[in-house]
């Protein structure tokens, strides 16, 4: 044996001893380790991203491993962590072969053993194999496969939010899926639009046993997934509703699933007590992905494709494009539709020949808060200082009720950054400040006029800085 087997050895016992000693879910979710090698000081320690490695250090583990090293071989040694990103999917474990059983033996069982059908409501390339992880994500998707791998127990419920196309629909089903294939739970995904059709359906049926078999089909889920819980917005009966079923699933440790475009603290008239109760688990954003993240999205669906997309034309389209997933993909369809029909490899200038529309539009510019308030400053001759500060005349909080409407209008800011951005005001000065100019919209026709006037000017002066 060598002396690197010697330090795995340790390494492996330095887990086991630890998994022993902490909470499962908290094992598997933050001690998803890789053993590189050692000497005699050093032992070098694979993580799958930068926010792993600053969440090992920020809740001590570091401190903690390298305590229990130390208690074993009876001296300090120091963990250098790299990052390394996983390369595999994520599959269930495989079953180990019974004994006196060989391995033949055991994959014979496994070729016998029927192949489970597609979920009749997910997207079966909804999976984590396609989901592309960057520094936007790498929080959601390692909470999503946690949760996949042990639904129920600690992040309950689970609420994945962000801007139109991040993908939360695709994290929310590929926990579906994960579920599906790996076990005999129950499995229901969702729109909240259609909760609310059949919610509706079944009052206008007016019998009891149309109510009981909708109470009965959500309430005996498993694993409940709902998507776009915003559209619940004003309808309280539907909201009730989804309060009992949350109440009746998580009093039985069933796992649920939520996807909303904002915050839930951000949602209008929205039932406080259901509020509560979904904000209780863990709530996550997704944010637009980075230029390297968008790299390997489109790399990913190129590959998936099976059409040649040259790095130039994958770099091209990266930085022109930084919106959100559903606007790459789209882009990317263009071009492997035109490589399809037309019997012609895909080129650089055949990309800017047939996105040049898509590239030269204002929702592509790079339009940031501080681009809306600079031009929003500007119209009523004060500065972005003025709107940012404290000072609550007339002559101010009305051009800065504008320019936080704008944010909220043609951005993917969130009222909470938004907010931030506005001298760290709480993002419910922001929702009165957007609903204020709403109601004058409804009133005023001026008014209107006046927020796409400084809207065309935003986008002019995005596209020329």
């Amino acid at each position: 044996m060598t002396e690197t087997d010697d330090f795995a050895i340790i390494w492996n016992e330095t887990l086991n001893q630890i998994r022993s000693e902490i909470d499962e879910q908290e094992f598997l979710t933050w001690f998803n380790l890789e053993f590189l090698g050692a000497d005699e000081k050093e032992f070098t320690i694979a993580v799958p991203s930068l926010f792993y490695l600053a969440q090992i250090k920020e809740r001590r583990y570091q401190a903690y491993i390298e305590g229990k090293i130390e208690e074993l071989i009876g001296k300090h040694i120091s963990l250098n962590l790299v990052i390394k990103p996983r390369t595999e999917p994520l599959s269930p474990p495989a079953a180990e072969t019974p004994a006196g059983e060989d391995s033949s033996t055991a994959k014979e069982a496994v070729k016998a053993k029927p192949k489970k059908e597609k979920h009749g409501q997910l997207r079966d390339d909804y999976n984590f194999d396609t989901y592309v992880v960057g520094e936007n994500n790498s929080f959601a998707a390692n909470a999503a496969q946690a949760i996949a791998r042990n639904p129920g127990i600690n992040y309950n419920p689970f609420l994945i939010y962000g801007g139109v196309g991040l993908g939360k629909t695709h994290l929310m089903q590929a926990i579906g899926n994960y579920i599906h294939y790996t076990s005999d739970s129950k499995v229901l995904y969702i729109t909240a639009e259609t909760f609310t059709n059949e919610f509706i359906a079944a009052i206008h049926e007016s019998t009891e046993r149309a109510k009981a078999a909708f109470k009965n089909k959500y309430r005996y889920a498993d694993i409940l997934l709902i998507d776009d819980i915003h559209f619940l917005q004003k309808k309280d009966g539907t909201q009730e509703e989804l309060f009992y079923t949350f109440n009746t699933l998580y009093d039985s440790n069933k796992q649920m699933v939520f996807t909303c475009d904002r915050p839930v603290s951000d949602l209008k008239d929205f039932n406080e007590r259901l509020r509560s109760r979904v904000g209780r688990g863990l709530n996550v954003d997704l944010q637009p992905p980075n230029y390297e993240t968008r790299c390997a999205i489109l790399r990913k669906k190129a590959d998936a494709s099976k059409i040649v997309i040259p790095d130039d034309v994958i770099d091209l389209v990266s930085k022109n494009i930084s919106t959100n997933i559903r606007d790459l993909e789209s882009a990317l369809n263009t071009l492997t539709a035109y490589a399809r029909l037309v019997g012609k490899p895909v080129t650089l200038e055949i990309a800017q020949q047939r996105l040049k529309d898509v590239f030269a539009s204002p929702r592509q510019s790079n339009i940031s808060i501080e681009i809306i308030q600079r031009v929003t400053a500007e119209k009523y001759h004060l500065s972005p200082n003025d709107l940012k500060g404290k000072k609550r005349t007339q002559s101010i909080v009305y051009p800065r009720q504008l320019a936080m409407y704008i944010c909220r209008e043609i951005t993917e800011y969130t009222t909470t950054e938004i907010g931030q951005a506005f001298g760290g005001r709480d993002h419910t000065t922001v929702m009165y400040s957007c609903q204020r100019i709403e109601d004058l919209i409804r009133t005023d026709p001026t008014v209107d006029s006046t927020v796409q006037s400084l809207i065309r000017d935003i986008k002019d002066y995005s596209v020329k800085s």
